[in-house]
């Protein structure tokens, strides 16, 4: 379920809305389902207006928010890049007189991005009389999450754990392309159970040969000798040995908060997007024993002072490290 769907859920249709962050992407999209809700085609030209904020006349945005639904229980006024309108006293005067006296039937939907730090009270003054919905940006280990959870949403489809990380490795953080690559998979994989790495594939994304949480999986299930051989591909694509020690460091962690306390002491702690892990994590879990993975995370912690000390390469310090995994006898923490 959407976020905005949530929304109406708990509070219901209408209202006020600031949607902020620096997503944007996914900022459109809530504006789009926030439109698609409460309006219908047939007078959707009567009842919608778009505004950009950097450009109204501020008695024509007035005009504009008193104008009642015509043949519509519902009109939709939209006013992108509200950051534009902070500036001046009278812009602000105006904007927080209209939220105060705003017609029934009316959805006003002000989506822009807070300045960082700002303690401006136009913003607070928003944000109390608003439904307030805040993109941030995806982190890149949430993306595979993100990818799996939108196509059953939008397309009714699962996406592979192994085709979401494929995809996000190629195509990278840009929520828009990934979509559109999404639409095409979904299209493509019709009538089947899950799009699979081998219809990235056939799409036409290029994947790399290596990527990050194939990786730490090989690490993971004690494919050390693979892992080895792997390694300078996956520097060679950008990755460098600091970023390596901290997703491992964090697979680790995660493997012994199984060791420690079950799958529901790994469940309660990670993010919402990567709940779907625990499973792999849980499958990992049983090669290793936890004065192991104590004494990796202590070695780790030494690799990464190496990386930032060492004029050695960073591929040394990691096959080092997993060297010393391969053939490390009675591990002591």
């Amino acid at each position: 379920m959407s976020v905005i769907s949530e929304c109406i859920g708990r509070q219901g249709l209408g209202g006020i809305y600031f949607l902020h962050g620096e997503d944007e992407f996914r900022k459109e999209e809530a504006v789009k389902e926030l439109i698609n809700t409460h309006l219908d085609r047939e007078t959707r030209d009567f009842n919608l207006d778009i505004i950009r904020a950097s450009e109204v006349d501020l008695e024509h945005l007035a005009r504009t928010v008193s104008t009642p639904p015509m043949l519509s229980e519902w009109r939709v006024v939209v006013v992108q890049g509200v950051q534009h309108l902070a500036g001046t006293a009278k812009s602000r005067d105006i904007i927080l007189d209209l939220i105060e006296s705003t017609l029934p039937g009316l959805v006003l939907v002000f989506s822009g991005t807070v300045p960082k730090g700002s303690k401006a009270k136009f913003y607070s003054s928003l944000k109390d009389k608003s439904r307030v919905i805040q993109f941030d940006p995806i982190r890149s280990d949430d993306i595979p999450g993100w990818l799996m959870e939108q196509s059953v949403e939008r397309f009714d489809i699962e996406v592979d754990a192994e085709a979401a990380r494929a995809m996000a490795d190629a195509v990278g953080s840009d929520l828009g392309v990934l979509s559109q690559e999404l639409e095409k998979l979904a299209v493509l994989a019709s009538g089947e159970k899950s799009i699979k790495k081998s219809h990235v594939i056939e799409v036409g994304i290029t994947l790399s040969s290596q990527n990050r949480w194939q990786w730490f999986d090989l690490v993971g299930t004690r494919n050390f000798e693979q892992a080895i051989r792997t390694l300078p591909a996956l520097l060679s694509q950008g990755e460098t040995g600091v970023g390596l020690t901290i997703g491992l460091s964090t697979h680790f962690l995660r493997i012994g908060l199984v060791l420690e306390g079950g799958v529901a002491s790994l469940e309660s702690l990670l993010p919402p997007r990567q709940k779907w892990l625990a499973r792999q994590v849980v499958s990992q879990a049983k090669r290793w024993s936890k004065e192991e993975i104590c004494s990796s995370l202590v070695n780790l912690l030494r690799v990464d002072r190496l990386l930032k000390a060492s004029t050695l390469s960073d591929q040394h310090h990691l096959e080092e490290w997993l060297l010393t995994l391969r053939f490390q006898k009675d591990p002591v923490c």
